[in-house]
């Protein structure tokens, strides 16, 4: 009689692409989400929470990148026939909602929304299939003041997380203005929108290419095509020179000021019906947050803004991190983009067959807690709970008590609850959960009415560098009164 196979025991391991937050990485973002959202709730946006499941039919094609609605997403057929799909993002929820609840929702909505989006592709280095965002909108406001909104926003948003003025820069752009630049270059006609629609998706790669190719990179891309180092060729978009030439000029429009920038937009667009309603905007744009105080130090017209044009249909912004860190490599490089966003007025329209206007931001949650890891304005290392070790079990009533007043005076705070009969474990237990003090009372501290207070934080300097005086300043270890306790604990985690 053959043997029962043994079942294999399942791999301890996250699925690829996925990873585990920990302790300190989910404190560190709750507390800065916490301060983006202090921002957003003073401008007035109300938070707003969705399913992490959509129809795929709700998704619908608007995902970045991608030509079909199942592309892309975690997606899964119900069993009434219904295609399901873990969101892809927060903004198609949000068209979603704005259209379900449209008679209930105040015109115009502004809200803002934190979690995490799922994407199935292929996973790298840095790269998961499942992210956090931060996104905030406006939907039902026409006026390019909710663009400049978003884009103050955004600012207040990095630097009260400790993103400081001149470590960023918020830059804005405008998709009717590239679309007035392709009509002047004659790769646009607004009579069949759909005509030179290959060559115009070269031309924004290309364009988007410009830090890592140079300018010679990119006029090949506009042209015949371009062989990199490898003999790799890539097509071009097969413009002429003077095609070519018009594409350049917008790239290096950016001047000074954003009024000497609209100007030279103004000059390339020409006769461009679209593209002087993106260039007046822009201009809208620039003098509303001038008035309120955002200069160039902060935001900025630049028409090097290109990602994500084909989704927006009218202003777009980035913010880009100035700072320099070291790659794998040793090298230094600028940290580059943390939060994108635009005006994208079609997207509540695919449910209610009408246009609503509607602008946005996403931060990208991730990137953001690495820079500030990078600025060290996030510890990294957050401070454990104080722990009340075990002397005797028969008096863990005790240790219970001692712990809930420290509870109740605010002090986070635990009792050792596993094998008490090793003291060192006890230590060692409070080493790996970054204890900063450690309670102990056996009998005799017991019956004299006392208990001990260990610095472990003190005890690790010491032990690594102090030098015998600092020990006889500062010691490591107390006694103190047990009615004393929580008075005695504050002091030393004050210090």
């Amino acid at each position: 009689m053959a043997q029962d196979k043994t079942q294999r025991r399942p791999r301890a391991e996250t699925p690829k692409g996925f990873r585990d937050y920990f302790g300190a990485e989910v404190t560190e973002r709750k507390a800065m989400l916490d301060k983006v959202a202090e921002v957003y709730h003073r401008y007035g946006f109300d938070p707003l929470e969705t399913s992490a499941v959509e129809t795929v039919e709700a998704l619908g094609k608007f995902l970045p990148d991608v030509d079909r609605p199942n592309e892309g997403v975690f997606a899964w057929q119900d069993e009434d026939a219904d295609w399901l799909a873990l969101r892809y993002d927060l903004t198609a929820p949000l068209a979603r909602v704005a259209a379900q609840y449209r008679n209930d929702l105040p015109s115009p909505y502004r809200r803002y929304a934190m979690g995490p989006v799922w994407r199935n592709e292929k996973p790298g280095p840095g790269r998961f299939r499942q992210f956090y965002q931060c996104d905030a909108d406006t939907v039902g406001a026409p006026s390019v003041a909710a663009d400049a909104e978003i884009c103050a926003m955004l600012s207040d948003a990095l630097e009260v997380v400790g993103i400081p003025r001149g470590d960023y820069i918020v830059r804005v752009n405008n998709r009717k203005v590239l679309n007035g630049v392709m009509e002047v270059a004659g790769v646009l006609d607004p009579s069949d929108p759909e005509r030179f629609a290959a060559e115009r998706g070269i031309v924004l790669r290309a364009i988007d290419k410009i830090d890592r190719l140079g300018e010679g990179g990119v006029r090949a891309l506009l042209g015949e095509g371009r062989k990199d180092e490898s003999g790799d060729f890539t097509k071009g978009a097969g413009l002429s020179a003077e095609q070519a030439e018009v594409v350049m000029a917008f790239m290096a429009a950016r001047r000074e000021t954003g009024a000497e920038t609209v100007a030279a937009l103004r000059d390339l667009v020409g006769g461009s019906v679209v593209g002087g309603e993106g260039v007046s905007e822009l201009e809208t744009i620039a003098d509303l947050l001038d008035r309120q105080g955002y200069g160039p130090d902060r935001i900025v017209i630049d028409p090097g803004v290109v990602r994500g044009l084909g989704y927006y249909t009218g202003p777009v912004f980035e913010a880009e991190l100035t700072f320099e860190i070291l790659d794998e490599k040793g090298r230094k490089r600028q940290f580059g983009s943390v939060a994108g966003g635009g005006r994208y007025d079609d997207l509540v329209k695919r449910f209610t067959g009408q246009s609503v206007p509607a602008t946005g931001v996403s931060i990208g949650v991730d990137r953001l807690l690495a820079a500030l890891r990078a600025k060290g304005r996030v510890a990294g290392d957050a401070a454990g709970p104080v722990v009340v070790t075990v002397m005797d079990r028969d008096r863990m009533a005790d240790y219970m008590g001692m712990v809930s007043e420290l509870r109740n005076a605010g002090v986070r705070a635990e009792v050792y609850l596993g094998n008490p009969k090793n003291f060192g474990n006890q230590l060692k237990y409070a080493d790996k959960r970054a204890a900063p003090i450690a309670v102990i009372q056996g009998g005799n501290e017991a019956e004299k009415g006392v208990v001990i207070l260990k610095d472990l934080v003190l005890g690790a300097q010491i032990a690594q560098n102090a030098t015998l005086e600092e020990w006889k300043d500062r010691p490591a270890q107390v006694e103190v009164p047990r009615g004393e306790l929580v008075a005695a604990v504050r002091k030393m985690l004050g210090r």
